[in-house]
């Protein structure tokens, strides 16, 4: 497992607000990263307008029920499940068999694929959790990418509130927040309370609990690029 203890990373160290659609920039415009969270729900209750709105393509064999806007140009794969409230974007993507619990949204181009559920979470543009993943109360920056079989860990194995580096976040479930540009790598997980600063690379199968500072690259165990061979 690795662990960090840094200070938490401010939200601009984590996130390039610019390329935010400027609709869910309010998203942004909080202190510390689990607050997103709370700005989550204020605007899926509050300005998220029209609430009920499917403008996309949506397979007949998918489930939606309560409030979802669906965005032009969002597909909805078959056997997809949706469950409002959610906010998904325009290009954004739901895929086979996905679960979108409610309390999400989904920015332009962000995608949900094959079997993977995400719950009460943010997923800025282009962040892709695209096979057996799960995301419970977190938030993927812009560009992230989860490999397959990621997993987001959002409650504490004691039901304590979460702590980040020791701060007390007030919320007895949250994940982690992924900054831009971070590549996490297949059958990682990223323990309860966790922070990824931006372009980071986490390797698969890494565990990971705690801060990880910006352009770090989170491994296991040394990989062999090239194993000679001796006959």
């Amino acid at each position: 497992m690795t662990t960090m203890t840094h200070t938490p990373l401010v939200l601009p160290e984590l996130f390039d607000v610019s390329l935010v659609d400027p609709l869910l920039r309010p998203l942004l415009d909080v202190t510390a990263p689990w607050q997103i969270l709370d700005a989550l729900d204020d605007f899926l209750q509050n300005v998220a307008v029209p609430k009920s709105r499917l403008a996309g393509d949506v397979h007949p064999t998918a489930v939606i029920e309560g409030d979802v806007y669906l965005a032009e140009g969002a597909r909805v794969a078959p056997h997809a499940f949706i469950q409002g409230p959610a906010w998904i974007g325009e290009g954004a993507s739901v895929g086979h068999g996905a679960y979108v619990r409610a309390g999400v949204v989904l920015a332009a181009g962000a995608k949900v694929g094959h079997a993977s559920e995400v719950k009460h979470a943010l997923l800025l543009e282009q962040a892709t959790a695209a096979h057996f993943n799960y995301v419970g109360d977190g938030v993927l920056g812009h560009g992230v990418n989860l490999g397959a079989g990621v997993k987001l860990a959002n409650l504490g194995a004691l039901g304590n509130t979460i702590k980040v580096a020791g701060e007390d976040t007030g919320r007895s479930k949250f994940s982690a927040a992924v900054g831009d540009g971070v590549f996490i790598g297949c059958n990682a997980v990223l323990q309860p309370g966790s922070i990824v600063g931006a372009r980071s690379v986490v390797y698969g199968t890494a565990f990971v609990r705690g801060v990880v500072a910006a352009d770090t690259v989170v491994k296991t165990r040394q990989v062999l690029e090239h194993v000679p061979r001796h006959d």
